[in-house]
């Protein structure tokens, strides 16, 4: 997922950066800036971005563009909107763009795959699961942070194949076999990890999870 600058033709990296920049400056301007007021929020919204950059950062792989690694998207979506959250992981996508995890040029692809896809798809996961479930902390955690995490990661896996697939960067066959299975591996992980966090956020600081209501997921259950 961290696409390097010789992996695809310019076209397709510059094609990326404008819709980036599109989706981007739409965050900027509908993000609840407000919150980030509160010395705590913000704190945790930088923490997040320092945490996750390193985290990107350790990737594995054996070829150009096809490397993996934990996402974190369901996890910053959950504490703080979409927006946010996809403002947050586009910086963390230039932070590991500046330590040499992924090429400069690529920025856009990169971060419309693993920021806007990641963001996109694990907000839309959550509306379906408060308009489809009971509002209950164990359907928070399990189906929300922990099987919401996983099917990011899936998602997430596939659509990058899908992408190296159109671009012309490797044959699908290759990527069917040798890429896109292990995100079913790392899904588990990502799953365990965003669940566990989330139970710590929601018991011990519910104020730093923009998407959780005690009156809404405990009272009265």
């Amino acid at each position: 997922m961290n696409l390097t600058d010789t992996l695809l033709s310019e076209e397709w990296y510059w094609a990326a950066w404008a819709a980036w920049f599109l989706f981007f400056a739409r965050s900027v301007r509908r993000a609840p800036w407000g919150r980030l007021r509160d010395s705590e929020q913000m704190n945790v919204w930088l923490g997040m971005i320092v945490l996750l950059t390193l985290l990107w950062s350790l990737k594995a792989g054996v070829k150009p563009g096809l490397a993996m690694h934990l996402v974190g998207a369901t996890v910053f979506t959950l504490s703080f909107g979409p927006h946010l959250a996809f403002v947050g992981l586009s910086l963390v996508t230039a932070g590991i763009s500046l330590n040499g995890a992924a090429g400069p040029l690529a920025y856009g692809a990169n971060a419309l795959l693993t920021a806007g896809l990641g963001v996109a798809f694990s907000h839309f996961y959550y509306g379906l699961v408060v308009a489809w479930f009971p509002r209950h902390f164990f359907v928070y955690i399990f189906v929300n942070s922990f099987l919401g995490a996983a099917l990011t990661v899936v998602v997430l896996g596939l659509a990058s194949s899908l992408f190296l697939a159109m671009s012309g960067a490797y044959p699908w066959g290759y990527l069917a076999d040798e890429y896109l299975p292990y995100f079913l591996l790392l899904a588990f992980s990502e799953a365990w990890l965003s669940g566990m966090m989330m139970t710590l956020f929601v018991i011990y600081r519910p104020g730093w999870v923009a998407s959780f209501d005690d009156a809404r997921y405990l009272t009265d259950k």
